[in-house]
This record gives C-alpha cells, sequence and structure tokens, in this order.
C-alpha cells in the first residue's frame, strides 16, 4: 500500500509556528491569569468599601462615629443616638450619601420604607425579590455580604440588621454596588490585553520569520553547496559568518568536504596509478601468450616463467597498495618504548639481509611513544631500499639519535644517492628515480614509509650525495636526551626539534623507491 505524500514545511515555518505558538500560550496564560487576580482584587476593594459603610452605620447607631468621606456631616461625632429604628435607618441614609455607582435602601418589618434623599444610580426598592433576600438574610441578626443579580444587574451589597433597645420593629440597612459595571472594567482592560497581544504577535512574526531566515542562511547555503557537489568536483566550500553553532557546523561540514575532496583525490591517484602499473605487465603476459608457439615446449616453458614473474610483481605491487592504504587508515596504537632495545632488535634483522655489512654506529638512549611493529616495518624498508641501491660489498651504517625533543631512526648507504630533482617525486605513489642499476619495485615503500612517520607525528629526513644517501625517521620523545650528540652530516638539526611543535609532512624529500 502506498502511503500518500504529506505536505512538506521548511524548518523556518516551523520554528516560527513553534515560536509563535508558545507566546500565543504564555500570553494568555498570563492575561487569564491577571484578569482573575484582578477581578479578585476589584471584589475585595468592593468589599472593603461595603465592611467601612457597615462601621459608618454602627458609630451612627451608636451615637459616636468617625465620619467617613461619604458622610454630609462634617462633626465628629453624633450628639444623642437615635430613639427608634426608624430614627436609626433615617439618620444612616441621610448621613452615608451613596457614590455615583451605589444605592441604598431601608427596610423596616420586611418593607422598604426609606431611601436616601439624593438621586441614586439605580433603586433597590424597585426589585421585592432583592428586598425579601436582603430581609431575610438580616433578620437573623448577621451581616450579611453576597452577590445579587437583579432586575438592574449583578450587585455587591451588604444587609446590616438595625435594632433599637425598646421598639420592637427590626429594620435593615442595605448598600449596593454596581458590581458588574467594576468586574466589565477589568473586562474591558483584558479585551484591550488581547488585541495589544494580537498585534505583538504579528510583530513577533514578522520579525522572527526574518530573524530565522538569517539563521538559517548558513544551512540553505549548505543544502544548495551539497546539491552542486558531485564526485567529480567536491572543491566547493561554504562561506563562515560568524562565531555561533551554525557556524560551527558550517565549518565541520568544509572540513569533512575537504577529507572527501582528499580522499576521493587519493582514490583517483591511485587507481590512476594502478592503471598504469598493472598496464605493462599485463601488456608483457598478453604479448608473450599471442605469440607462443604452443608446438615449442622451450617456448612455452620461457612464455611460463615470464608469466609466472609478471604476477608475481602485481602480487607485490598489491600486497604494498593494501599495506599502504592500511597505514593510512588506521590509527596507530603507540606505547612508551625503548629506543635502545628497539635499535638493538631491528638492526639484528637487518643483519640477515645478504650482501652488505651492518654496522651499528649509535643506539640513543631514550623513551618514545611508538608502535613498535609499524616503525620496525618502516626502519627495515629503509635498511631494504639501503641494500638494493648500494653496491654488493659496501657498507650500510645504522643508528638511533636523540635530540632534544625527537629521536631519529636512521639508515646510511654507500650509493649512487638521489638524483637532482626526484627528492619529492619518490614519496609519491610509484614514484621512481633513475639510478641507472635498473632494479625494478613497487614504487610503494617510501610512501608507506612516510605514512608511518606521519601517523607518529613525525617525518622522513634524507641528506644525499653521490657518495651516498642517508634516510631518517623523526619522532617526537617522552623524555629529553641529557646530551645530544652533534647531527650526522646534513641532517637538519633545528628542524628535529621542531618537529614536535608542528606537523611535519616529508621533511627533507626522501629518496629513491625500492
Amino acid at each position: 500500500m502506498q502511503r500518500s505524500a504529506l505536505p512538506r514545511f521548511s524548518v523556518r515555518s516551523r520554528i516560527l509556528v513553534v515560536i509563535l505558538i508558545v507566546t500565543a500560550l504564555g500570553m494568555s496564560v498570563s492575561g487569564i491569569a491577571a484578569s482573575i487576580v484582578q477581578r479578585d482584587r476589584v471584589i475585595e476593594g468592593l468589599d472593603a468599601e461595603l465592611l467601612a459603610t457597615v462601621e459608618a452605620a454602627r458609630g451612627i447607631v451608636t451615637g459616636t462615629s468617625t465620619p467617613t468621606d461619604s458622610e454630609t456631616d462634617t462633626d465628629s461625632t453624633i450628639d444623642a443616638p437615635p430613639a427608634s429604628t426608624a430614627e436609626a435607618l433615617n439618620d444612616i441614609l441621610s448621613r452615608i450619601v451613596p457614590g455615583r455607582h451605589e444605592s441604598s435602601v431601608g427596610i423596616i418589618d420586611g418593607q422598604a420604607r426609606l431611601v436616601p434623599g439624593v438621586e441614586t444610580a439605580f433603586a433597590l426598592e424597585d426589585d421585592p425579590a432583592f428586598i425579601e433576600r436582603a430581609w431575610r438574610e438580616a433578620s437573623a441578626g448577621q451581616v450579611t455580604v453576597g452577590t445579587a443579580i437583579t432586575t438592574v444587574g449583578t450587585l455587591r451589597y451588604v444587609s446590616v440588621p438595625v435594632v433599637i433597645d425598646g421598639d420592637p420593629e427590626l429594620g435593615v440597612y442595605v448598600i449596593a454596588l454596581d458590581a458588574q459595571r467594576a468586574v466589565d472594567q477589568v473586562g474591558g482592560a483584558f479585551l484591550t490585553y488581547a488585541w495589544l497581544a494580537l498585534v505583538s504577535l504579528a510583530a513577533i512574526g514578522v520579525i522572527g520569520w526574518f530573524v530565522a531566515g538569517r539563521l538559517l542562511a548558513p544551512l540553505r547555503r549548505l543544502s544548495e553547496t551539497a546539491s552542486r557537489i558531485t564526485a567529480e568536483d567536491v572543491s566547493e566550500r561554504i562561506p563562515v559568518n560568524g562565531r555561533d553553532d551554525v557556524s560551527a557546523l558550517t565549518e565541520t561540514v568544509n572540513a569533512m568536504l575537504d577529507r572527501i575532496d582528499e580522499a576521493l583525490t587519493s582514490q583517483r591517484q591511485l587507481l590512476d596509478d594502478v592503471r598504469h602499473e598493472l598496464k605493462t605487465p599485463i601488456t608483457i603476459v598478453r604479448g608473450h601468450l599471442e605469440l607462443l608457439d604452443a608446438s615449442k615446449p622451450d617456448d612455452v616453458i620461457a612464455v611460463r616463467d615470464i608469466a609466472i614473474d609478471e604476477l608475481d610483481r602485481m602480487a607485490e605491487l598489491v600486497t604494498d597498495i593494501d599495506a599502504l592504504a592500511r597505514v593510512e587508515r588506521q590509527a596507530i596504537v603507540t606505547e612508551p618504548t625503548d629506543v635502545g632495545d628497539l635499535t638493538a632488535l631491528v638492526f639484528s634483522k637487518m643483519q640477515a639481509i645478504p650482501g652488505r655489512t651492518w654496522v651499528l654506529e649509535n643506539s640513543a638512549d631514550v623513551v618514545a611513544p611508538l608502535s613498535p611493529s609499524r616503525l620496525t616495518q618502516a626502519w627495515l624498508q629503509l635498511a631494504d631500499n639501503a641494500a638494493k641501491y648500494s653496491p654488493e660489498g659496501s657498507t650500510v651504517r645504522v643508528g638511533s639519535t636523540a635530540y632534544a625533543r625527537t629521536v631519529e631512526f636512521w639508515v646510511a648507504d654507500e650509493g649512487p644517492g638521489i638524483p637532482a630533482g626526484a627528492e619529492k617525486r619518490i614519496f609519491e605513489r610509484f614514484g621512481r628515480a633513475d639510478t641507472g642499476r635498473g632494479i625494478a619495485g613497487s614504487g610503494l615503500g617510501l610512501p608507506i614509509v612516510a605514512a608511518i612517520a606521519r601517523a607518529h607525528g613525525g617525518y622522513v629526513s634524507l641528506d644525499s650525495s653521490p657518495a651516498g644517501a642517508r634516510f631518517g625517521i623523526v619522532v617526537p620523545t617522552l623524555e629529553v636526551a641529557a646530551a645530544p650528540p652533534p647531527p650526522a652530516a646534513g641532517f637538519d638539526h633545528a628542524a628535529a626539534e621542531a618537529s614536535t611543535s608542528a606537523p611535519h609532512p616529508t621533511a627533507s624529500p626522501s629518496r629513491r623507491p625500492e
């Protein structure tokens, strides 16, 4: 069953939607909470005003009172308490004047008998249901504060029983405030807040759209660049602007593209070189097979020997390619190694190479972080090269020399040296120098040595002259030699000391391949 395609939204749109949703929720919760709190405060203010009126009324009935702002009398006390319930209610209604949004009424024995002498916002006596409720609540002898929905709106009121000793009549003083108006003011403020919140959301949306676009611009350039990059061309890079996380991501992607470019370039170079190197043995074998006369046993044997020799050379080439790929691809594991012990071990192996006189001239007493197996492989490769390119019976000098912060594993022969201009080429894959001796090889020996040296954080040194060549593998040490001996002729001591402070490529261009 084929799934239906869902609409796709850009990251920019999704970020903006999330921001707007979160902001809208925050504004809504804040506005509603503020509205509820403000409404409660308004109700509390109304209740405080009603209770202050109750205290003023009590003072009038008892005969002593500090007048409130709403009282018309400017005297601080009342001379004598009222003699009857009707007189008490009359004094209260005449002295406590209702405000603009207030009204009051005096109830005697369940009937609205007295009203204020001034014009009020609404008439409580016109609502019999409210009068009956206020009378019922106050007739129990308690002051009651409540909210009532009447014909004139929602009111917040207080009913106060008024009793005068010796008067059988029961009076109730009721004063009410327009609570609906006060609550509506809070609602109006919340509505204003809602409109301002909508305008703010619109402004946040516009600003967020441009800000998100600016922040995500490197990602768009990344996508556009990635779409243009192919296996044939990975040279394009993304411009880096700023110092934020997106810029760090851009730098990481550029570094990844550098590694991919280097890997693809190396792969193409390797394939080109392998194609070139395999062409000759294949051509040789094919040519001899085409000219082979199967009726002549000697011809068959000769062609067979030639084919086997060429196949052996191709097998050696494949082995060297695999070794170089392993060295370049895999990180080596180093361990503190005694250079003197390693020197003695490797020198004993070199002595098994026939036809040369092997001399150990120096052994460094120092510890270095090495991979003994890889370093042995590279050092023996230099020894094998020295044996191949030096005269039969000549002397090959070997040693390890410690400097301030480096140690050099070197081999010096008495061969013809490296031809001028070939010092760099011999470290390239399948690169060879013409020594005039006609010795064949895969052309990968010295690149393998250079790769092992780089893996140790070092480099390969070279000093060449018509009297011979001296190769060295220079790597950093853990300890500093007490008294460094003078360097061998032609070796750059300053470069060796600097090798630990900065990665060094295949330094002094090296020697001919095997």
